[in-house]
């Protein structure tokens, strides 16, 4: 008979090392996962009826890899004035892999649009009228979109957010210095701050309230367009603040930052966009701004502003730009 095999046999050295090397990293990979999404679990979450969000499949089957673009909207909500909920600053974020790019689309808050059950009104009173689902289909039916998520965060928590970043950098230029220390003072007066006035143009180091103050001036010339400009100019300057952060204080920072936010996203959404993002490498961020300025005007209509746009021509521009990559 063959020699038995020893049920004691001893297990290589190494092979344990490994095993135990193994086990120790797996365990760090599982906290790890752990902690992510228990801090992306401090998100507010919103659920949003995705059947019923006006989205054109027949419209946007024209373009080839539409499926691969993935459309979110962007809401900042200001309560200012004593309006509550309005989302007066829209953008929609595309993830594009097709052309290797990022882009950031602002859609102007006074656009005259037809939202469903309260006829033509500003598009930024969608959000009032009936929150995140409301808002989003709206934009979808205004300009042939996809979109089926969206972020929320309240204009009135960017200081907190700009403040936990150190602040950011500013251009400020002379006709908004004649504006910005009266939305400081203002702020100041209703939040219990004490940020202090800008005092001369040019570059320099804002707190989140000053911050805040510049994305609300509206008097400038240019109008809405320039404020839409300076909110995006904020959103830029908070990104780039974001991604020169040491990647230790990341997950103190997302979890001061995630409960000021809502979202449909889950974490596991979240987490799969992100690692699309990675993927793309070196792509780039654009922005765009729609009703462009040669098919759009400002009319007073029963004694309100609008800016009403060339409908059919905005829509088909939007959706080449967004699908298609085209200017």
């Amino acid at each position: 008979m063959g020699e038995k095999h020893s049920k004691n046999k001893k297990i290589n050295p190494w092979i344990k090392g490994s095993l135990i090397v193994g086990s120790i990293l797996i365990c760090i990979l599982l906290i790890g996962a752990f902690t992510v999404y228990r801090t992306l679990g401090k998100m507010q979450q919103v659920s949003v009826d995705t059947s019923d969000l006006s989205i054109n499949y027949e419209e946007i089957q024209e373009f080839e890899n539409h499926e691969e673009i993935i459309n979110i909207a962007l809401f900042g909500i200001d309560s200012e004035d004593g309006v509550a909920g309005r989302s007066d600053a829209i953008m929609v974020a595309t993830i594009d892999p097709i052309h290797n790019k990022l882009k950031l689309t602002s859609i102007m808050r006074d656009s005259y649009v037809n939202i469903d059950s309260h006829g033509y009104d500003k598009i930024n009173h969608a959000y009032a009228f009936g929150k995140a689902p409301l808002a989003i289909k709206t934009i979808n039916e205004s300009f042939g979109l996809n979109i089926q998520d969206f972020v929320a965060v309240d204009f009135n928590s960017l200081p907190y957010i700009i403040d936990l970043l150190g602040g950011i950098e500013l251009n400020i230029t002379n006709e908004e210095l004649n504006y910005i220390n009266f939305y400081i003072n203002e702020i100041n007066s209703l939040d219990n701050t004490t940020s202090l006035n800008i005092t001369t143009s040019g570059l320099q180091h804002v707190d989140g309230v000053q911050a805040l103050a510049y994305s609300r001036i509206r008097y400038t010339s240019g109008g809405d367009y320039e404020r839409t400009q300076r909110q995006r100019t904020v959103l830029n300057a908070l990104f780039d603040k974001a991604l020169n952060i040491s990647p230790t204080k990341y997950l103190n920072l997302i979890n001061d930052i995630l409960p000021h936010v809502q979202t449909s996203l889950s974490a596991n959404d979240i987490l799969s966009l992100a690692t699309k993002v990675v993927t793309m490498g070196g792509g780039s961020l654009e922005q765009e701004r729609f009703p462009r300025d040669e098919y759009c005007q400002g009319e007073m209509i029963n004694g309100v502003y609008y800016l009403t746009f060339d409908e059919a021509t905005t829509k088909q521009q939007m959706m080449n730009y967004i699908f298609d990559d085209k200017k």
